[in-house]
């Protein structure tokens, strides 16, 4: 049997990567934009000695804490999917990927987890310098674990530092893979996204406390860092996303026509962007489209009288350097989730300068009438990563590894039916697991901070108050 329900091994296989990959994605930049914001408040209360400060820092530790259990356990399923899925790829690449990912298996299960078990549990056991070090130490290892899968990532869009050999990438130049321009490219674009995740969570939690009138004080502190953040994460990404787009356009061209539904390269001395447009791939135009002429110019190359080459163009360029196929990605799901990220970057900049209006004017313990778009706004950077995911490993198909290796030469040798099964329960497993980060998440951030005697059903009582505190 080639297909199940009309689709083959290597369809099903390309969703279940999809899928669980976003399901993944869920938890990574949460932990690291979350993990930073905790390390800037713990610095407060270490420099102020605050009671307060320390209280609520270990208010929002139980949070973190809460998603970096169950997120840890879904990351073993995207490692476990290269060897089951993807023979061929790991074939392929795995004299090189292998570097990579042992090096943030170790920064992930080894350096995070441990420097958080020590901050957590040593409360009141070791000095405060050593418990502000070990939260310091969990933000820069998450960051650090980060890197190295962006890093693995980005060598399969920019492949360096290597050579073919047996039919095999084999590395000849660690230095060159670890600064691949287009890995620290990712790496700014993606730690600054993380930052907002991490902020817009932070600030939801603080303003429903603030309407409820529930420790003003310290939540008003916890919404002016995390607002800081979010205005420095929604910036930071808008810019590297600007640098990236650029790159784009020189090293994965057919990508970026991609993103701008360009399949006929201008005739002009300008290339417009089109706002909206309807792309057909079987037609090899837009159904319908508005542009604005000399936008696409100056987004890719800073100026006005530059264009990039279409779809159709560059067809044509590929059948003659690479051989007989069909190198053009599905282009409307790629067109229409790069301009959903974009424009959920763009609304998260400007709730972020709406606050720090606010804050100018004395405002702040009001969340006002944004209230309630402030509690939904946590939502808006996860959609933004999830698009960006998609809009990035969609744009670059029919490659899995940019010029070398074809996503249909990379599956295993799997019945589709198998791999079916394998997708129903990673469903089942990632489902199950983001609902109770949900749950566990809501009902403890919604119990706020309380006394470790205050038992709230299914919430289990942290000791968030400092020792010589508790009444």
């Amino acid at each position: 049997m080639n297909e199940i329900l009309g689709f083959s091994a290597l369809d099903l296989s390309r969703f279940q990567f999809a899928t669980t990959s976003i399901f993944h994605y869920f938890f990574v930049p949460f932990t690291v934009g979350f993990a930073f914001l905790i390390a800037v408040l713990q610095t407060l209360a270490y420099r102020s000695g605050s009671a307060r400060m320390e209280n609520l820092t270990r208010f929002f530790g139980h949070l973190f804490f809460i998603n970096f259990a169950v997120g840890v356990v879904t990351g073993i399923v995207q490692e476990f999917q290269f060897g089951m899925n993807w023979q061929g790829f790991s074939n392929f690449v795995g004299n090189i990927f292998g570097v990579p990912l042992a090096l943030e298996v170790l920064m992930a299960f080894f350096l995070e987890s441990t420097f958080l078990g020590i901050w957590w549990f040593g409360k009141g056991r070791i000095p405060a310098w050593a418990s502000l070090a070990c939260i310091w130490i969990v933000s820069v290892g998450t960051m650090i674990s980060a890197f190295w899968i962006i890093i693995a990532n980005a060598w399969m869009q920019h492949p360096v530092g290597f050579e073919i050999r047996d039919g095999r990438a084999v590395m000849t130049d660690f230095s060159a893979i670890v600064f691949n321009p287009k890995g620290l490219e990712w790496s700014a674009h993606i730690l600054t996204g993380s930052l907002t995740v991490g902020a817009f969570f932070v600030l939801a939690v603080s303003a429903y406390h603030l309407r409820r009138r529930h420790e003003v004080e310290s939540f008003r502190t916890s919404f002016k860092v995390a607002l800081v953040v979010a205005l420095v994460g929604s910036l930071g990404v808008t810019l590297s996303g600007h640098e990236q787009g650029q790159s784009a356009v020189r090293d994965q061209p057919m990508k970026y026509a991609a993103f701008s539904a360009l399949w006929d390269t201008p005739t002009g001395n300008q290339m417009p962007e089109s706002l909206l447009a309807l792309p057909s791939n079987g037609l090899r135009e837009n159904r319908l489209e508005v542009s604005l002429p000399y936008l696409g110019s100056f987004l890719a190359f800073n100026n006005f009288n530059e264009k990039a080459q279409g779809i159709n163009e560059l067809q044509r360029e590929y059948v003659a350097k690479y051989g007989p196929g069909d190198y053009v990605p599905w282009v409307w799901p790629v067109y229409w989730s790069f301009r959903v990220m974009v424009g959920l970057g763009g609304v998260m900049l400007l709730v972020s300068l709406y606050y720090i209006w606010r804050w100018r004017q004395g405002k702040l313990d009001d969340p006002g009438r944004l209230y309630p778009l402030l509690l939904v706004m946590p939502l808006a950077p996860h959609l933004a990563n999830f698009s960006g995911f998609i809009a990035t490993e969609m744009g670059r198909q029919p490659w899995i590894v940019q010029g070398l290796l074809r996503t249909q030469d990379a599956v295993s040798n799997l019945s589709p039916l198998t791999v079916l099964l394998s997708l129903v329960a990673f469903w089942v497993v990632y489902l199950t697991l983001i609902g109770l980060d949900v749950f566990l998440l809501t009902r403890t951030a919604r119990a706020g901070i309380h006394e470790p005697d205050v038992e709230t059903p299914s919430i289990p009582s942290p000791e968030y108050l400092p020792e010589g505190v508790r009444s």
